[in-house]
């Protein structure tokens, strides 16, 4: 299918109403409805809209949805350790949303071959556990991988016998001093009030140092859980790595292959505008506020559920809009970081698949973290990686530090300043809640804590939160059915850590 894919019809309205600012025409405001955000985003976005073609991605969205179940379900059970009923019930909607998943039969563990199956309509999608990359969804009609999953070693101290952060021995008498302990644990404590939230991990540093964690039943601090999204602040970081070391620049154009054999808008797209979620690129996703589900399957999802090259896909999209001009939150950017940093590892002479490891987990402690990828290798770190959530607090407290840890810089200087930065693309679109890196900013207030709060975030309600004028970090781990009861739990459990932590 073929498409001039255009936001909103009658440019003739749009060229009366909009400049790139958004500013009124001569009429007055009284002789004008006012416009919703939405009518906004819509009508600045189709006075910037390229004509570019559009092209729906293939194959059929009952198969999709099954290759996200299989998917889904087989990380859960290999990684996480779930049981299967409750996860089928609970976990991954993103990928195969809950009403689908009664018109395709129920997941077939295959414990002796580490692998779930998934049948519809005479068909079967098939996902398979590799060990370091996690599960991964074949094509239909493959039974095999594209490349070779490379085992990955850790070079960490024993856990349980190092100190926090490198390892998770933690002293009773290293916590601060002042601090309500009892109060604490309250806040804690809330985060797990309503059972239908689903909460399962919840851990909050201060100065680095944890001052609250707790876990639902079955899970502790070593377990890997879905995390989503999140994984695209994590892309953002290792990309950063390679920044650190001149492999890249933030300001440089994108050196993607794809794009130097086709010349044309591309050729202005920056990094630091991929990690603002602002290249620009045509890429149909569900959060797009005019997103119409009748119009096909969208490519945001099909870069987890495809079973695709998901670099080459991504690099092969037009621009819908010039770069650094409209803020979309699209599964594109986060892929094409990802493609980046296989070509910039790659031009080290390193591994690919050790190379997050040995660059940036071993580094701060992380132990437990999974990276998945596509049948092809590729990382799909827009949202498949399966983190704990101490794993995801050193993280955080990595940007707590401006990306220095125990006294090594990690992260280029002015990184996370980047990243805790409004994005203009986002700001113009009357929307300042993302920053740079993958990185989503409080810039509306809609959670109780600071507006320069910037976190990084999954769906499912899956938060890492780093709050500098309270020194914390506070994360929130949990199972996708639980996301919205949850997340007045989270936001009380927030109120009352401000209240009892100082500012400064």
């Amino acid at each position: 299918m073929n498409a001039n894919f255009k936001l909103l019809a009658g440019s003739t309205l749009i060229l009366s109403l909009l400049s790139f600012g958004c500013e009124q025409t001569s009429k007055t405001t009284s002789e004008q409805p006012e416009l919703s955000l939405e009518e906004r985003l819509l009508l600045r976005a189709d006075s910037f809209e390229l004509d570019t073609p559009y092209e729906l991605p293939p194959g059929d969205a009952l198969s999709h949805h099954s290759s996200g179940y299989a998917k889904i379900m087989c990380s859960a059970v290999f990684i996480t350790g779930l049981d299967p009923k409750f996860a089928a019930e609970s976990v991954g909607y993103f990928t195969s949303p809950y009403d689908q998943r009664s018109k395709v039969s129920k997941p077939i563990i295959d414990y002796d071959n580490n692998a779930v199956h998934i049948d519809f309509n005479g068909r079967r999608r098939t996902a398979i556990y590799t060990g370091s990359q996690g599960c991964v969804c074949l094509p239909e009609g493959v039974d095999s991988l594209f490349y070779e999953p490379k085992a990955i070693e850790k070079n960490l101290p024993d856990t349980e016998t190092t100190p926090w952060p490198m390892g998770d021995l933690l002293a009773e008498e290293a916590y601060p001093e002042g601090i309500d302990k009892a109060k604490i644990k309250e806040a804690v404590d809330a985060a797990f009030n309503n059972p239908e939230g689903l909460t399962a991990a919840f851990v909050v540093t201060y100065k680095g140092e944890i001052i609250g964690e707790r876990y639902s039943e079955g899970i502790d601090k070593n377990t890997s859980l879905e995390s989503w999204s999140m994984g695209k602040s994590l892309t953002g970081t290792i990309l950063a790595t390679l920044i650190h070391q001149d492999v890249y620049d933030l300001w440089e154009t994108a050196p993607i292959p794809e794009w130097k054999e086709n010349l044309g808008i591309q050729d202005n797209i920056r990094i630091g505008d991929i990690m603002r979620m602002s290249s620009g690129i045509r890429f149909r996703a569900p959060q797009d506020p005019n997103f119409d589900p009748s119009v096909g399957y969208p490519d945001h999802v099909y870069v987890y559920t495809g079973s695709i090259n998901s670099f080459q896909y991504a690099a092969t999209r037009p621009s819908q809009w010039p770069p650094n001009t409209i803020g979309r939150y699209r599964n594109c950017d986060p892929v094409l970081a990802n493609y980046l940093i296989r070509l910039g590892v790659e031009s080290l002479g390193q591994d690919y698949h050790t190379y997050p490891q040995k660059a940036l987990f071993d580094k701060i402690g992380v132990r437990n973290m999974v990276m998945e990828t596509d049948p092809y290798g590729n990382f799909l770190t827009q949202g498949y990686e399966f983190g704990s959530a101490r794993d995801w607090a050193r993280l955080g407290n990595l940007y707590l530090n401006d990306g220095v840890w125990q006294g090594e810089r990690l992260l280029p200087e002015g990184y996370v300043k980047y990243a805790s930065t409004l994005a203009p693309a986002w700001v113009a679109d009357g929307r300042p809640i993302y920053g740079g890196g993958f990185f989503w900013i409080n810039g509306e207030g809609s959670i109780p804590i600071p507006k320069d709060a910037y976190f990084m975030a999954g769906a499912g309600n899956q938060k890492t939160f780093i709050i500098p004028s309270h020194d914390l970090v506070v994360v929130r781990l949990g199972h996708y059915k639980g996301s919205s009861p949850g997340n007045e739990d989270l936001n009380n459990a927030l109120s009352m850590l401000m209240e009892v932590i100082p500012e400064g």
